[in-house]
């Protein structure tokens, strides 16, 4: 009976800290430099469904040439909201080449879809104003190894 007691315990502990990384930011994920031009991006990547369905949520800041990019295992069209996102963020729906689809900025805390205009397998998103503020738009090449050369 202990020894099942002891079991019980176990698994609710697991089940709440699952609960508990839900409503934290996700900090330790690997990174991955990408170059836009002359600047250096500092991207975290969410590649699990986990880590994307978390993505930036909660997370109070994020330094200027900090973003995170997320990684799907096919392309298509990708869509992107922001609840429990506190930050204002601009999403970078970016094709297997590193070139931008298209850019959306998003509102915080909002469940307004933001989607690719064309299948991606790619999004990068940049604190709100990054990517406008370098004079990048659709069309631009992103570079880095998820990037598949021409």
């Amino acid at each position: 009976m202990k020894h099942f007691a002891t079991l019980l315990l176990s698994l609710a502990l697991l089940c709440s800290g699952t609960s508990f990384a839900q409503s934290a930011p996700q900090m330790n994920l690997p990174r991955v430099k990408l170059t836009a031009g002359m600047y250096l991006v500092d991207a975290q990547v969410a590649a699990t469904p986990e880590q994307r369905s978390t993505g930036l949520m909660f997370r109070q800041q994020m330094p200027p040439a900090e973003g995170m990019l997320f990684v799907f295992e096919q392309a298509g069209q990708q869509c992107f909201w922001m609840k429990n996102t506190l930050l204002p963020l601009t999403a970078a729906f970016v094709a297997d080449n590193g070139t931008i689809v298209n850019l959306a900025d998003m509102t915080p805390q909002s469940t307004d879809s933001h989607c690719s205009e064309k299948p991606v397998r790619f999004v990068l998103e940049m604190n709100q104003g990054w990517f406008a503020q370098k004079g990048i738009k659709a069309g631009f090449k992103l570079g880095g190894p998820p990037f598949k050369s021409e």
